[in-house]
């Protein structure tokens, strides 16, 4: 089913693909009302073979999120409860003297939660910077390191971390590089009246409807390389180009980008939104990505890999809107 030799393979990979993703979003539906666009956003990472950043006040079924999209993908999952105590080996795990029936001596590594398919990491930003960056190594390069030796971790991996924006108290800003290591920074709304109605209705019952698995591993793999095989048209490149380049001081032709923008976004920003159109297309049944798609991602890529100065926020501008303005230019 890999073969992507013929254009008509692909064409009925895709096709084929495109039905299984649809059941998908429905099943993790089930568990998460009206999110559509939280669903298809994380969905779009993981099958970019990416991490996710879910920024959004508490409550707002975040946990239920990633427990659904790691049922309905058919992976091992776990949990992780970032604290400012936490201590990088309560994530990667340690090594412990174990003494044999000889009495020699010896340690063993015993793994820790990261050795998990989709690992949750709640409220990153709650944990110090070391843990935080404990966390790097394995999301940029599959493997961790400890006491000098490497383990690898499982494939697919990927990280969706929680971050709640109110809770400033007790909490480390992300640096830089950990941001940039999140291929989508997905913002979690309150849900509107109508959809706070039915979760209000379905969720306080005693049936409570658990969305079933429609993938495992291997296939969501399959459909990553896909992804990666999809073509790029032309107009589409230079559409993240554009973006991406005006989104960084020094490069753009925005005056308040040059001015207002500390840091932007680097080739890793491309980089992501290569990918995320591509899935986002599969996503909605479509075999390349179209402009439209670099517009709806430019957000979720973007935001996270950018910083204003102080004066530009004592002006009033806004990072959402700025990048929704370069991405519309872009078009």
């Amino acid at each position: 089913m890999s073969n992507h030799d013929t254009p008509e393979a692909m064409v009925a990979e895709a096709e084929a693909a495109g039905e299984a993703l649809t059941r998908v979003r429905t099943e993790i539906g089930k568990a998460v009302f009206g999110q559509e666009r939280v669903i298809e956003l994380t969905l779009a990472a993981v099958l970019a073979g990416g991490h996710v950043l879910l920024v959004g006040a508490p409550g707002l079924a975040k946990t239920r999120l990633v427990e659904a999209t790691a049922r309905v993908l058919g992976l091992d999952w776990g949990r992780v409860q970032f604290t400012p105590d936490l201590m990088p080996a309560d994530i990667l795990g340690s090594e412990v003297l174990d003494q044999d029936e000889a009495g020699r001596r010896h340690f063993r590594f015993v793994k820790g939660p990261i050795f998990t398919q989709l690992l949750m990491a709640d409220e990153i930003n709650r944990a110090s910077p070391r843990t935080q960056s404990a966390l790097l190594q394995a999301m940029q390069e599959h493997h961790v390191t400890v006491a000098g030796a490497a383990y690898d971790v499982p494939r697919p991996f990927h990280v969706l971390a929680t971050q709640n924006p109110i809770e400033h108290e007790g909490a480390y800003p992300l640096p830089e590089a950990q941001l940039d290591r999140f291929l989508l920074q997905v913002d979690v709304p309150y849900p509107d009246a109508e959809i706070e109605r039915k979760i209000l209705i379905e969720t306080t019952g005693l049936d409570h409807q658990q969305p079933q698995p429609i993938l495992n591993a291997e296939t969501l793999m399959r459909l990553q390389r896909l992804v990666r095989a999809m073509p790029v048209g032309e107009k589409v490149l230079a559409s993240i180009l554009e973006l991406v380049r005006s989104a960084r001081p020094g490069s753009s032709t925005d005056p308040r980008v040059n001015q207002h923008v500390a840091w932007g976004p680097g080739p890793r920003a491309g980089q992501a939104l290569m990918l995320a159109v591509r899935a986002r297309a599969l996503l909605r049944g479509r075999l390349a990505p179209a402009v439209d798609d670099v517009a709806a991602l430019a957000r979720p890529a973007l935001v996270h890999r950018m910083q204003l100065s102080f004066g530009a926020r004592a002006e009033g501008l806004d990072i959402d809107s700025l990048v929704d303005e370069l991405a519309e230019r872009a078009a």
